[in-house]
């Protein structure tokens, strides 16, 4: 081990017992940080104190509880702003970034315009093609390849040049895939731009263990969501929205809190200007404030020494997934996506396979997992194209499914199919340990040279 990094090691070891003792104290092994990650017992001290100290109210009023609290809001927002160089950029803090994705869905102009997906998407991204559709526009998937779940930039490159006469056309796609880890280029951002496409930037998998600098790659629309940072407050994501393409967003309905006045005589109502009209109802005014704690507790420790750490051992991961082999030379692991940690982030998408080639059932899995307290996610995650690609599922077989019954679900699927799906993913984060890493390859040891039946 290098010197640099056994300094991190000794550091973040030092954090863990600090900040995540539970952990140890509970045995757990936490395997599911792109689930959510952990909160720090600090950040929860920091902001009982802060609930203690004062009286807050609804924001929506010029009393002194709530000029409080729209005070600690709009500071929480320019934190939010701050931490990622975001100056000239919006900040509508939402439920999640599933909410901050349903803004952009909802208020784009699809009308006779056009969407361009990477087939490397989460269902909340996903779903705005029913927006899309709903209102005669068109869209794409732009595919992957095969080998390792990166996206086929050649393809890529032919679908952005495509539709040149098309006003309104929005390219959504992930920083990072929030199942099998893999980052895709940012500098797709400035080249789809060129070409006259709006981008939806995904950071939500990214942003927790890379920087997102908006004053060097610059989207027009950015989602995620604070727990998957930091832990604490669930419930919180936000859309950032480039100031220059704002006007873009057109709302269909208006909610209290968003507009500046309405009328029931007369149908007529004004929207507010700013990222308000967007913050439907009353917002989180108790829990916004944490965001800050929160980018403080990650600004304190620095994002690259962050990142940094958990490139070292997703390295580990990777090299004891390999390692993992049958008597007879079989593999025990089928890890998805890069072989490497080049181009990848900290989850990793794999199947089991016993002594003679079979596949673990994921159910079966996820259940030993749990036997020694070992937390890990399993299933589609919520990103069909990266299952129907590795199981190698058609357009057509797909298409027999879903024309054939009225309602269905991912079990029914299976039995039609009469074969398995799905996967495990295990993901690491701040509070992750080599012992966490260790005792999961431990584990997963225990299920060399035996056969399923």
């Amino acid at each position: 081990m290098e010197a640099m990094e056994r300094v991190r090691d000794k550091f973040f070891n030092r954090l863990r017992r600090k900040e995540y003792a539970r952990l140890d104290k509970l045995r757990h092994v936490y395997l599911d940080y792109t689930g959510g990650s952990l909160h720090p017992q600090s950040l929860v001290d920091r902001h009982y104190q802060y609930l203690k100290k004062a009286v807050y109210g609804n924001p929506h009023s010029n009393n002194p509880a709530s000029l409080l609290s729209e005070k600690m809001i709009s500071r929480a927002r320019k934190r939010v702003l701050d931490f990622f160089n975001a100056s000239d950029y919006y900040c509508v803090f939402t439920h999640n970034a599933s909410g901050a994705l349903q803004i952009v869905g909802e208020c784009y102009p699809f009308s006779g315009g056009r969407l361009l997906l990477t087939a490397d998407n989460h269902n909340s991204v996903n779903g705005i093609r029913e927006y899309c559709r709903s209102r005669g526009g068109g869209y794409s998937y732009s595919p992957m390849n095969c080998e390792d779940l990166s996206i086929n930039e050649p393809e890529l490159d032919r679908l952005l040049g495509a539709h040149p006469d098309k006003t309104f056309k929005l390219f959504a796609y992930p920083a990072q895939s929030n199942v099998s880890g893999v980052r895709h280029s940012l500098s797709w951002i400035k080249k789809a731009q060129e070409k006259g496409w709006d981008v939806l930037l995904d950071a939500a998998a990214f942003v927790p263990t890379s920087k997102l600098d908006l004053s060097v790659v610059s989207p027009d629309f950015v989602s995620l969501s604070f727990y998957k940072m930091f832990g604490y407050p669930t419930g919180i994501g936000c859309l950032l929205v480039k100031r220059s393409t704002f006007h873009k967003l057109k709302k269909p309905w208006y909610a209290g809190g968003t507009i500046t006045l309405s009328a029931v005589k007369y149908s007529s109502y004004f929207l507010k200007p700013d990222h308000e009209k967007f913050e439907d109802g009353t917002v989180n005014y108790l829990n916004i404030p944490a965001v800050s704690f929160g980018l403080d507790f990650i600004e304190a420790i620095g994002m690259s020494t962050i990142n940094s750490r958990v490139q070292e051992l997703g390295f580990l991961m990777v090299s004891e997934l390999h390692a993992l082999r049958h008597d007879n030379g079989r593999p025990l692991v089928k890890l998805y996506g890069p072989g490497t940690m080049e181009n990848r982030g900290g989850n990793f998408l794999l199947n089991f396979f016993d002594v003679a080639g079979e596949q673990y059932p994921f159910q079966d899995i996820e259940q030993m997992a749990n036997m020694r307290m070992i937390s890990l996610r399993t299933g589609c995650f919520c990103n069909p194209g990266i299952d129907e690609l590795n199981h190698g599922l058609s357009e057509e077989q797909l298409r027999n499914y879903f024309v054939s019954r009225d309602h269905g679900d991912y079990f029914d699927f299976i039995n039609f199919m009469g074969r398995l799906r799905g996967a495990v993913r295990v993901s690491i984060g701040l509070a992750t340990t080599r012992a966490d890493i260790e005792r999961f390859v431990r584990w997963g040891k225990t299920l060399l040279n035996i056969a399923i039946c």
